[in-house]
């Protein structure tokens, strides 16, 4: 009976030891399938992307680098960010007015998840409403109750709790503003709690000089950059004027075919103006078609629009649904960028830390593509460092081990 037990408690030992392992074994690396988000790496999303003929589901990247893990205390302009538009916008939400809203959606989850996903870009459209700011998707310059989101406090609210968590980090707001009510985006601001962190106008560079470093506006705790659509609040309310300090390309449908600037921009090549913001979204938000604009169309619209803003690239690339892609996505995209503005390499991840300019390491084999159900696949997705890698064969082969010990024990 004693044996007995001694082997029962062995099995039982086993068994947990096998279970602990399970998520050791389900952990699935960027590009190989997957059956659900949670057995996909950390930083990873489990998705499909029908309009590139890919119908099975891969952990796809939703996460870029941090932009200073390589290269640190380089201006602010020499960075670039993962921006969404109209940020707001989310799938799923209702107005706070209580009625129907008809206002396009353009991404999928709240402002604090985007933050917490690398996303340091956030696009909102501004107005007049109900003797307060808010935030609605409209025409005209009038915001209705079918286009109203919600108050703007509640999303300036995420953002203040984020920079008060992350004492690293700096988060740009651009604002499409239609406030009218002086002081209206003051007030709503300092509400927030945003105001102690925003970084100041006299601050901001004149005619295309560098920014003051990262390091530095970290140390300052100025960490918020604003700018707002409206001349006029530069001087009125301290908000600079975007168009005084960055360009532009056009947003839509045309974006997506040539790199021009919009109307309100100067010339994309007007090297007066220190920061470049890269849009490549569609006229009509289609959380369908996302994840193929964002995965090599959008990468080789940033090479066409790096030539047309002279030899520029972007420091803020706005996209749709940033979460999706038919790889690395929106998230490669911005890696490339830090890459090639940081360190002088193709990729963030080829950057050596605080190295010489244009020392990378090389790029890793590729390897064959894991199969995907009902299409060929797309290109092999790049490597990216991961601290909880693991090989999802070794773990199998432990797994298996265990479970013919355990087998034997119980014979």
């Amino acid at each position: 009976m004693e044996g007995s037990n001694v082997f029962r408690n062995c099995l039982w030992n086993l068994m947990i030891i096998g279970f602990c392992l399970s998520s050791f074994v389900h952990s699935v690396e960027m590009g190989e399938t997957c059956s659900s988000s949670s057995r996909c790496d950390a930083g990873l999303s489990c998705q499909s992307c029908p309009v590139n003929g890919n119908t099975g589901s891969t952990c796809t990247r939703i996460q870029p680098l941090n932009p200073t893990s390589k290269v640190n205390g380089l201006p602010f302009n020499k960075y670039s960010w993962l921006t969404t538009h109209n940020s707001y916008a989310i799938t799923g939400a209702n107005s706070a007015t209580g009625s129907i809203l008809i206002s396009p959606r353009n991404q999928e989850d709240s402002i604090t998840n985007q933050l917490k996903n690398g996303v340091r870009g956030i696009m909102l459209d501004t107005y007049d409403f109900q003797n307060d700011v808010w935030l609605c998707h409209s025409t005209g310059g009038t915001c209705f109750n079918f286009t109203a989101f919600q108050p703007a406090i509640n999303v300036l609210k995420e953002i203040n709790d984020f920079l008060e968590s992350n004492l690293s980090e700096i988060v740009t707001i651009i604002l499409e503003d239609y406030v009218k009510s002086p002081g209206g985006l003051t007030r709503v601001f300092k509400a927030s709690g945003l105001t102690k962190f925003q970084f100041p106008v006299s601050r901001m560079p004149k005619d295309g000089k560098d920014w003051p470093t990262v390091d530095d506006m970290v140390k300052q705790n100025q960490r918020l950059v604003v700018f707002t659509s409206k001349k006029d609040k530069e001087a009125s309310e301290g908000f600079a004027y975007q168009w005084d300090h960055m360009v532009e390309n056009q947003y839509g449908d045309e974006g997506l075919k040539s790199c021009f600037n919009r109307n309100e921009s100067s010339p994309l090549d007007t090297t007066s103006r220190s920061l470049v913001l890269q849009n490549y979204f569609g006229t009509n938000p289609n959380s369908t078609q996302a994840c193929g604009d964002n995965s090599s169309l959008l990468i080789s619209m940033m090479t066409t629009c790096h030539e047309a803003a002279g030899q520029r690239w972007p420091n803020f690339i706005a996209v749709d649904f940033y979460q999706r892609s038919d790889g690395g996505g929106a998230a490669e995209a911005v890696d490339d960028a830090n890459g090639r503005l940081t360190c002088g390499c193709d990729s963030l991840v080829y950057c050596k830390s605080n190295a010489p300019f244009g020392t990378c390491d090389a790029p890793p084999p590729k390897s064959a593509p894991s199969p995907v159900s009902g299409g060929t696949g797309s290109e092999n997705p790049r490597e990216t460092p991961r601290d909880n890698a693991a090989s999802t064969a070794t773990g199998l082969s432990i797994l298996g081990m265990i479970s013919a010990a355990a087998f034997l024990v119980w014979w």
